[in-house]
């Protein structure tokens, strides 16, 4: 191994002594420091990659170049090896590596390093703004795990927020960028606030469904398309003429002395779609440890609830059950009525359920919940029974980023038994469950 090698390493183990030092101890190491400060110089990078306070956003802003860099780690990560394309010398080798060890430090310091004590609106849009760009350099749909420890510290700077204050200032409220994490302090906290910090909050509820519905709206305009019912006989109208196969079915009949076509039968196109009456019963468990799907779930059944031929009805519970049908096509307005946190009984939620059940072949149930029950036998036998009875029944364990939830064993064992496995995942695999019940 060359000395040059010696020293790149060493200095790539400088930047990341110096990084986890920074994350796992509070109190500053003078040596680290001042040797990743060298470190930096040498390779010609900004000194404001050593600091946590300044946004990858700012670094590229400021310095443009390095916004190619930081999205070329995402080819690395995705590669078997780190170096694919060996260059002419092996200093260019370790030059590149240290470059990258640099901007890698910088990003995972921001994202992971985030201290104690409170947390201000900037911070907290900076800090997901850095979080965006680990996840576009990973790339992974299916990282589920980095997913929910971004959730987690993502959780807790909310949480250490001064959130009531930040929303009775309408400047720094203006300042969040709304995330499920705040979506979720807000409904916790919403019967606590008042006046101009009760404003912002509903803005910021109402902003974050509004991009919610968008992404959602634009899943199911693509799954719902319907499917091309051969058994209605065309219309023999004229926009329905299929020109080009009548011209092909009646060639036959072509008369090459007069040079004229003599057209026999016409040929119309299928344009009659399924269009079965259905209806969509969705049950949501609103307990703390629900939030998103209940968010996700009750912003997709009012999109649902537009759609023609589909009769929606949306019911919330805890220990007590609340049917929110009338406000299903207003998810903001069904978020504001939810009481998040407390205990579980389905069988509340069962009994509103049940009425509504009237054509059970042309009706399916999509029941949100961790299945964590007071009583679990009862609440089965019954959802056995609806299924039986040919009711379409979607148990949803999760519909959220990461896909994480912690269902019951016991009920998902049963599930799995009675042929309706828990869904968990992309909300993607429930917009696809109720576009196959419903085409």
């Amino acid at each position: 191994m060359t000395g040059g090698h010696d020293t790149y390493e060493t200095q790539r183990q400088i930047l990341y002594w110096r990084l986890l030092a920074s994350i796992f101890d509070s109190e500053p190491q003078p040596a680290l420091e001042s040797g990743s400060a060298a470190v930096v110089g040498k390779l010609g990078l900004p000194v404001a990659l050593l600091d946590p306070g300044v946004s990858i956003d700012t670094v590229v802003q400021r310095f443009p170049e390095l916004e190619t860099e930081f999205d070329a780690l995402g080819a690395v990560v995705r590669t078997e090896d780190a170096d694919p394309a060996a260059p002419e010398t092996p200093n260019v080798v370790d030059t590149q590596q240290v470059r990258r060890a640099a901007l890698v430090s910088k990003l995972l310091l921001n994202v992971f390093a985030t201290g104690s004590g409170n947390v201000s609106a900037t911070q907290l849009a900076g800090w997901q703004s850095d979080a965006g760009w680990l996840k576009r350099i990973l790339d992974d749909d299916g990282n589920g795990e980095m997913r929910k420890v971004l959730a987690d510290l993502e959780g807790d700077l909310v949480a250490r927020m001064r959130l009531r204050e930040v929303l009775a200032d309408s400047g720094l409220a203006a300042q969040l960028t709304p995330s499920m994490s705040l979506i979720e302090q807000l409904l916790r906290d919403k019967s606590n606030l008042s006046g101009v910090a009760l404003a912002n909050a509903k803005a910021l509820i109402r902003r974050f469904v509004e991009q919610v519905a968008e992404v959602l709206r634009t899943q199911v305009q693509q799954a719902s398309a319907g499917t091309i019912d051969r058994s209605v006989p065309p219309k023999r109208i004229l926009r329905n003429l299929d020109v080009d196969r009548t011209i092909w079915k009646n060639l036959p009949n072509w008369n090459p002395n007069d040079e004229r076509l003599y057209v026999d039968r016409l040929f119309y196109r299928q344009t009659a779609k399924r269009t079965v009456p259905a209806k969509m019963i969705v049950v949501v468990d609103q307990s703390g440890s629900m939030v998103d799907a209940m968010v996700n779930c009750t912003i997709l059944a009012s999109i649902f609830a537009g759609l023609p031929k589909v009769d929606v009805h949306l019911i919330a519970y805890d220990t007590n059950a609340l049917d929110l049908t009338p406000w299903v096509h207003d998810p903001f307005e069904v978020l504001l009525r939810t009481n998040l946190g407390g205990g579980t009984d389905g069988r509340v939620a069962m009994t509103l359920t049940q009425p509504k059940i009237t054509d059970p072949k042309n009706t399916v149930v999509v029941w949100i919940s961790d299945f964590y029950e007071w009583e679990c036998q009862p609440l089965f036998e019954s959802m056995q029974a609806i299924h039986r009875n040919g009711v379409k029944f979607i148990p949803v364990g999760s519909v959220n980023s990461s896909g994480h939830q912690s269902v019951n064993p016991w009920f998902k064992e049963r599930f799995k038994s009675m042929g309706t496995p828990v869904l968990s995942g992309r909300i993607q695999k429930l917009v696809h469950e109720l576009k196959n019940f419903l085409d």
